[in-house]
């Protein structure tokens, strides 16, 4: 087969919404990988398609900075499945752990859980899970101060930022539009990418929670890197195509929970 005809074929596949991996591609078309990856590169050169960990995307998928939902329809989407991921993320927590919580719903399902343990010290991002754990009197509560983000009821700015390279904490619960195998946490704005990236530098031990539709979503245009260990916990509705990227990554650890 022609390189054309060969590009051509790779590019409907993808176009199609196939599972545009190296590996798939390669049997698909009877070729060796190194050609595939240089047809791969080719494309993304000619602006056609966008290369990913292990394969290709379509341009449609990638970079389209939808708007974001509001607070009471974050709330509202797939929470069953957000649920299901605090349950198991909260079985990570020890007692005399301190916690980081970043914004978002899930992470306040997560605070709600938190409110039976004991010796817990939560810092925290995240304004409704200051309303779930304030007052309880075995738990200490920190607020990281800053600008206020309506759409999740989140802190950020300067101040959280400097607030963050004051403390170190033994495990970070972050959430995020969208999750990328070997490219990061995908973000609306620099300065919300940029604080989950001072949350990573203080942690030990960091969770990434996100529901299987932000698998491989890239739909905002800025990037927190994930380049060290890291355990992503997600919901049992996420497809073989989709934990295939993460499980390839070795710094990666896949934890699926199955909602009641």
């Amino acid at each position: 087969m022609k390189a054309a005809d060969r590009r051509r074929a790779i590019l409907q596949l993808v176009l199609a919404g196939e599972e545009a991996n190296v590996e798939r591609l390669t049997a698909s078309l009877g070729v060796s990988e190194a050609t595939v990856r240089r047809d791969l590169t080719a494309l993304a050169r000619e602006g056609r398609i966008v290369r990913t960990y292990g394969g290709a995307a379509a341009l449609m998928q990638v970079g389209g900075h939808e708007p974001e939902a509001s607070l009471e329809e974050r709330k509202a989407l797939q929470r069953d499945q957000k649920d299901a991921i605090a349950r198991l993320a909260a079985s990570y927590v020890q007692d005399g752990d301190a916690v980081l919580l970043d914004s978002g719903t899930t992470a306040a399902a997560l605070a709600r859980l938190l409110a039976a343990r004991e010796d817990l010290h939560v810092y925290t991002t995240n304004l409704l899970a200051v309303t779930a754990l304030a007052g309880l009197p075995k738990i200490r509560v920190t607020l990281i101060g800053g600008d206020v983000r309506p759409s999740s009821m989140g802190t950020f700015g300067p101040l959280a930022q400097v607030a963050l390279s004051r403390i170190s904490v033994d495990k970070a619960f972050l959430g995020a539009d969208g999750v990328v195998a070997g490219v990061g946490l995908c973000e609306a704005s620099a300065e919300q990418a940029y604080l989950k990236e001072c949350i990573i530098r203080q942690a030990a031990d960091i969770f990434v929670l996100v529901d299987s539709t932000k698998l491989g979503r890239a739909r905002q245009q800025h990037w927190t890197p994930l380049e060290r260990a890291w355990t992503l916990v997600t919901d049992g509705e996420a497809t073989p195509s989709q934990l295939e990227p993460f499980h390839a990554l070795k710094q990666v650890t896949v934890a699926v929970a199955v909602a009641d």
